[in-house]
């Protein structure tokens, strides 16, 4: 696209001896291209309702291969720090060579702005840009030829099947083998098996005495059949289930006396 076509993002830019500091303001940036030679920067990248595609003959010529040449997308900004391949000449008038675009789309960081006589008298050390924007990292420029993906693809999960030995190499038919074993006893050297309830019928011994408790030859003779009848002899005897529930008197189980 012809750079007086282009639609260019809103830019402001800062710049030292040695380098230029450039900040595109697109927020919420998607498919972002970004590709950096000596003399060019090229852009590309859309929004939810724009697209960007431009190609910035820059002013001077760059080092893109120099460690300190990185840019950092995020979700308000693209920011780029730029190292110059000459450190030592004259500020730039303009960031691109052509002055007309240059005027109507970059404007001067004032946050970051310092001219040349005042990085003079600051000296090396109190002139650089504050890079904590990048927080240690952002991506380099050297070798990219673009923003690409991300090197070496994201390879295998250890352990998660496949060549990689599945299931931490765990051997399915001996386990099932093992689990075979001991009925209910489960997993090897997991939970004991079940067994049985105390008084649950089984091997275990059945329901306990109840004589200790004086439940027995005392009790309805009814009781050791089925347990259910004494429900239908109360109906019969037209006393309602919760009346059949009062507890016998101290005598030992007489008939509580109907008032009259």
């Amino acid at each position: 696209m012809a750079a007086a076509d282009a639609k260019y993002p809103p830019i402001k830019w800062a710049q030292r001896k040695d380098s230029l500091w450039v900040t595109f303001d697109i927020q919420d940036s998607e498919d972002v291209e970004i590709n950096l030679a000596e003399s060019t920067l090229k852009f590309k990248c859309k929004t939810s309702d724009e697209t960007f595609d431009v190609t910035m003959d820059l002013w001077g010529e760059v080092d893109p291969e120099d460690e300190e040449s990185k840019y950092d997308v995020t979700p308000r900004e693209i920011v780029f720090h730029i190292m110059k391949k000459d450190k030592e000449a004259d500020h730039w008038p303009y960031l691109l060579k052509d002055k007309s675009i240059s005027k109507a789309h970059c404007a001067a960081d004032w946050d970051r702005y310092m001219d040349q006589d005042d990085e003079e008298e600051a000296g090396a050390g109190g002139a650089g840009f504050d890079m904590s924007q990048f927080g240690g990292g952002g991506m380099n420029f050297g070798g990219m030829g673009g923003a690409g993906g991300m090197p070496g693809g994201m390879g295998g999960m250890p352990g998660m099947g496949g060549g990689a030995g599945g299931m931490g190499g765990m051997d399915i038919q001996q386990l099932m083998a093992q689990m075979g074993q001991g009925g209910a006893g489960g997993m090897p050297g997991g939970m004991p098996g079940m067994g049985g309830m105390p008084g649950m019928g089984g091997d275990g011994g059945g329901m306990p005495d109840l004589s200790s408790l004086g439940l027995g030859d005392d009790g309805d003779s009814d009781d050791a059949g089925d347990g259910l009848d004494d429900l239908d002899d109360d109906e019969d005897d037209g006393v309602s289930p919760d009346a059949s529930k009062a507890a016998p008197d101290a005598s030992g189980g007489d008939d509580i006396d109907e008032p009259e």
